[in-house]
């Protein structure tokens, strides 16, 4: 009888011995799965973020303006002082006193009605330049046309921009060589360019008495080779402007 009663008694303990070992067993892999899953969770985060940056953080589409009527609302402001007497980004010297702004994107000559939306003050400017590069901002004036508006004061101020006569980016460039305050140096700098085989005209600015050597109609792909020839006959410092100025 006692022995019977050990027995049992170690089969109970045996039995035990098992059970806890498949409840350990069934216990060590829920607690593994669990671990893996938590693991796991932190890097679909990473990548679902790193997803998200790339759609967002992409080149941004190219913005297409119409010839006519297009119309964009945002910030102008203003800029003079030490820009006055400055080139342009298309090649001009920047006067504040006449009706010009910068835009990032619109072609140089485009004219476009900019109306203050305060006070219902318009004015028309020809884009000869190249901002602001603040990001709320959609033109940069020239003072004369600040003021036209009222925005002097504030610096600042809502418009409403409106495309009037759209000019699309010629393909050729006109290459400025020299500029002379006597026409006769400019006819002996034209006449020496025309014996090395190029095409150079003489532009006359008006209102300032200056003469200026160049280079009309150069295909963009033919700049770098013409730019070779006059640094070859002693002009290294050419000007390449997008198209002729209009003084």
């Amino acid at each position: 009888r006692v022995n019977f009663q050990r027995a049992d008694a170690d089969s109970a303990h045996m039995g035990c011995q098992f059970s806890f070992s498949m409840i350990y067993r069934r216990t060590y892999r829920v607690t593994c799965w669990i671990a893996v899953v938590l693991l796991a969770i932190p890097g679909q985060l990473v990548m679902a973020q790193a997803e998200e940056t790339a759609a967002t953080s992409g080149p941004r589409p190219t913005r297409t303006f119409p010839h006519h009527g297009y119309q964009l609302e945002g910030i102008a402001s203003w800029y003079g002082g030490k820009f006055q007497g400055r080139l342009t980004a298309n090649g001009e010297v920047f006067d504040t006193n006449e009706l010009t702004a910068a835009h990032r994107e619109l072609p140089f000559h485009t004219r476009v009605r900019v109306t203050n939306i305060t006070n219902g003050k318009s004015v028309e400017v020809r884009i000869n330049d190249r901002g602001p590069f603040v990001d709320d901002r959609v033109i940069d004036l020239s003072r004369a046309a600040a003021e036209a508006i009222g925005i002097t004061a504030t610096g600042i101020g809502p418009v409403v921009l409106e495309v009037i006569d759209y000019r699309p980016a010629p393909t050729d460039r006109i290459v400025q060589v020299a500029s002379y305050g006597d026409l006769r140096n400019a006819e002996a700098t034209a006449s020496r360019l025309a014996k090395a085989g190029l095409s150079p005209e003489i532009e006359t600015v008006s209102t300032s008495g200056v003469y200026r050597v160049v280079i009309p109609g150069v295909n963009i792909q033919d700049i770098d080779g013409t730019k070779g020839r006059l640094a070859d006959l002693g002009f290294p410092n050419v000007l390449v402007r997008e198209s002729s100025r209009e003084d």
